[in-house]
């Protein structure tokens, strides 16, 4: 058991080396060609900007793991499989493959996982109790995993939005980790949360480096097996969705993306500007506070993760209420609604003040 003091020294460890490291990725990332250039139809940056930052924040997390050397039963299938999402994530920053490589290696990277015995046995549902769901789990295990990377490298479009959703999430499941007393769970998500901030300095707007893909299917791949190895085995009610609460930003935006595309008739895999952060700055919001308006959502579903973690069925359902209020509004965002109105979004709006969004700079 470490005390508190050893993990401020894995937190500090954690975002030094990601802070000092990343300069050196930049111009490692220029060296390979694993740069982001800019696109009319996506990308509004000026000029090629070094990618594969997401190298610094899995380097960060190495140091602070070496210090803490937290065991788990499953840990090196956990480690293989980390770094199966870490060279899947360099080979497209470096020679961008095709979708199904990737899906390939994130699946690979999962079934390590799996096959180390790491796998979501049971739910808990309200009225029902624990339900086990024998192989199913192993079918639900691989697309969590998958679902939760993907997640994190779709919302990947501003500046810092990433790695501020990310480390957000990670401090939500953090203080569940501490409640529950889960140290294993502690332990990675204070380095991974150290990481991703020393990362920010160099990634918030305006960003001297990108992520890429590197770190998205890192950071999501990470997000999905801590959720596993402390808020699928919570006894408490609704705990079942309670890991998706957490990330509910990047989920319901993949989620709305899907549905989306399969509208218009497009692949899944295609890219497009009609992302919630991307519908932010359509709305006249600049790219730092559209960064900081998303932000300002994962900390709300982070919150509510952390209440919903933690109470009966009663208040969950009350909780339940407000996350559903929450989703509707990204979805108004997100311009996925019915129809044109937009009873939430427009509410706030009147809440501050402004009769349109995009005075608001």
């Amino acid at each position: 058991m470490w005390n508190i003091s050893e993990l401020v020294v894995a937190f500090i460890l954690s975002v030094t080396t990601a802070l000092l490291v990343t300069p050196l990725i930049s111009r490692l990332a220029f060296k390979l060609n694993a740069v982001d250039k800019p696109d009319n139809n996506r990308k509004s940056h000026n000029g090629e900007k070094p990618s594969m930052g997401g190298l610094a924040i899995f380097i960060g997390v190495a140091v602070g793991f070496v210090y803490l050397q937290p065991g788990d039963q499953h840990m090196t299938a956990i480690i293989i499989g980390a770094l199966i999402m870490i060279i899947t994530g360099m080979l497209d920053d470096i020679f961008n493959i095709k979708p199904l490589y990737k899906l390939l290696g994130q699946t690979t990277a999962a079934t390590v996982v799996v096959a180390s015995g790491l796998v979501i046995e049971k739910l808990t549902i309200p009225f029902m109790g624990q339900v086990y769901i024998d192989n199913f789990g192993i079918i639900l295990t691989i697309l969590w995993i998958v679902a939760a990377s993907n997640a994190i490298n779709l919302i990947d479009g501003l500046d810092g939005l990433a790695a501020g959703v990310s480390a957000i999430g990670l401090v939500s499941i953090l203080i569940m980790g501490i409640m529950d007393a889960r140290l294993v769970v502690v332990a990675l998500a204070i380095i991974l949360v150290g990481s991703c901030i020393g990362f920010l300095f160099h990634n918030f707007y305006p960003a001297k480096i990108f992520m890429g893909d590197t770190g998205a299917l890192f950071l999501g791949y990470s997000i999905a097996i801590i959720s596993m190895l402390g808020l699928f085995k919570n006894v408490a009610f609704f705990s079942f969705i309670v890991p998706i609460i957490v990330i509910a930003v990047p989920v319901f935006d993949t989620v709305l993306a899907i549905i989306r595309r399969a509208i218009n008739k497009q692949g899944i895999a295609t890219a497009d500007r009609n992302h919630i952060h991307y519908q932010l700055i359509k709305m006249g919001y600049s790219h730092r506070t559209a960064v900081l308006i998303i932000y300002g959502f994962s900390a709300f579903f982070g919150s509510m993760a952390i209440v919903f973690n933690s109470t009966r069925l009663l208040t969950s359902l009350v909780i339940f209420g407000f996350i559903i209020l929450g989703i509707q509004l990204i979805a108004e965002i997100a311009g996925v609604t019915s129809s044109k109105k937009q009873p939430l979004l427009d509410s706030m709006r009147k809440l501050v003040g402004i009769s349109k969004v995009n005075k608001l700079k």
